[in-house]
């Protein structure tokens, strides 16, 4: 009882006014003077006006909440919308290698490329089909862009397949714009070159290479790429062509292998010794 006599006498003057402060309040709670009426009224149009001044002055917590729930909410929509840009990415690329297959009369047998060697004299990829869905030997491969290869190894379940950046791959080829023949070949780097092209035919830069009736492996027409470099040895009477392939090896996911066999009665006739 001494220690909390002690502690009322030491806080007196606290005690005290706050005593008052109460019994202030509560006399001009209770009082309706005109004088009372007056003072309430610009003590709540004071309050209201500080309120608007300092409204604009964020709350800490209520931000920093604010802001931890945007990021989330950012973080969920960036991944679905990457999930929904590749799936519209990957629907397109099926779309047109659908229409690619509509289009042509060949057969086709769509596969899925799950291995790729794109950095040595003898690139390939690796395909997920083989032989037990009809693929056979020297088969060219497509994708909507255009050519890719040729399978040159396969088992019952998967297929490696040659592409254009190889130093054995050969493919007869036409400028479609002037009908002038070629053969395809690659020696290093991302482009491809037109061999055999004379000094006096008519190639220009942009012009499209498809692939020739002269072909015994791959169908004439498939698209093989645009001419970005033409230029004049002049030690020698063919054109130094350049082509840039219509196919990007290096984002390949998806292609399509012609379901067309040489003609082994033309390829004989063709190697057959002349008399």
């Amino acid at each position: 009882m001494r220690r909390l006599y002690d502690i009322l006498l030491f806080f007196r003057e606290y005690l005290l006014l706050t005593l008052f402060v109460v019994v202030s309040i509560g006399l001009l709670a209770s009082n309706d003077t005109t004088q009372i009426r007056r003072i309430r009224a610009i003590t709540i149009a004071s309050l209201g006006f500080l309120q608007d001044a300092f409204g604009f002055i964020p709350n800490y917590f209520d931000l920093r909440q604010e802001n931890r729930t945007l990021r989330e909410l950012n973080v969920t929509l960036s991944d679905e919308a990457s999930r929904l840009r590749e799936a519209s990415l990957e629907n397109l690329r099926l779309r047109r290698l659908l229409g690619l297959r509509e289009r042509s009369p060949y057969r086709y047998i769509a596969a899925g490329v799950v291995g790729k060697n794109l950095q040595l004299l003898r690139n390939t990829i690796t395909i997920d089909a083989g032989s037990d869905q009809g693929i056979a030997l020297n088969m060219p491969i497509v994708t909507d862009a255009g050519l890719v290869g040729r399978i040159s190894a396969l088992s019952s379940g998967y297929a490696i397949g040659q592409i254009m950046l190889n130093k054995e791959f050969r493919a007869s080829a036409k400028v479609q714009r002037a009908r002038v023949d070629g053969i395809i070949a690659w020696e290093g780097g991302d482009r491809v070159k037109l061999r055999n092209v004379a000094k006096t035919l008519d190639v220009k830069t942009g012009d499209v290479v498809i692939t020739s009736e002269f072909s015994s492996v791959f169908p004439p027409g498939i698209r093989i790429g645009i001419v970005t470099d033409i230029r004049q040895e002049p030690s020698s009477l063919f054109q130094n062509i350049e082509i840039t392939p219509a196919v990007d090896f290096a984002r390949l996911e998806e292609v399509f292998v012609i379901a067309a066999l040489p003609d082994s009665a033309r390829i004989a006739l063709e190697q057959r010794p002349a008399p």
